[in-house]
């Protein structure tokens, strides 16, 4: 059974920064392309980034372009998500998953952790 356990959010001023951690169990990381999500409230869910299994292409949505960086630790079997220059807009719950395209949809393939609260102050 796969559990996924996200930490490191916070509340922060804008222009902060925080390093949001995804540890994942049940499931070898390195043979799964991830990918974080963030929902905030009244809204859909959203992916913010992906990675491939090996880590080495990222993509990145662009309200979230040149200030989120996804980056993975294989051994550890931990997926990070490194938030600069946080904006007020940023304020959701962010939450990681393993991810597929379908088409030009990018699918979760898990349930879903509890996520991880990020508050961004203005």
């Amino acid at each position: 059974q796969v559990q996924l356990v996200e930490s490191g959010g916070g509340l922060v001023q804008a222009g902060g920064s925080l390093r949001l951690s995804c540890a994942v169990s049940g499931r070898t990381l390195r043979n799964y392309d991830m990918g974080w999500f963030r929902q905030a409230p009244g809204k859909e869910r959203q992916t913010v980034a992906r990675d491939s299994g090996s880590g080495g292409r990222t993509y990145y949505a662009d309200p979230v372009k040149g200030r989120f960086t996804i980056s993975r630790d294989n051994a550890k079997n931990t997926v990070y998500l490194q938030i600069d220059s946080l904006k007020p807009e940023d304020t959701a719950v962010y939450y990681c998953n393993a991810v597929i395209q379908v088409g030009t949809t990018v699918q979760e393939m898990w349930g879903w952790g509890q996520g991880t609260q990020v508050t961004v102050s203005s």
